[in-house]
């Protein structure tokens, strides 16, 4: 079974970000987070669509975060 989210680190890596870009990411209005207890989540399926609607609503912008979440699209 696919995991539901990722963690900073597995996040920042599907991005091609560096952790400190991530984390900045975290404080940003709309980004997809979660927290569990002192961690911070990242729900891999409202990644993808973050990805498209940051690249305008592109379809094929998040093909590589769906496939790694085992998903087929929406």
């Amino acid at each position: 079974m696919a995991e539901l989210t990722y963690t900073v680190t597995e996040a920042a890596e599907a991005l091609g970000v560096s952790r400190g870009t991530m984390y900045d990411l975290l404080h940003k209005e709309g980004f997809p987070t979660l927290k569990v207890g002192s961690r911070r989540l990242i729900s891999r399926e409202l990644l993808a669509g973050w990805v498209r609607e940051q690249a305008g609503g592109q379809k094929e912008a998040a093909p590589l975060l769906e496939q790694q979440d085992g998903g087929g699209g929406t």
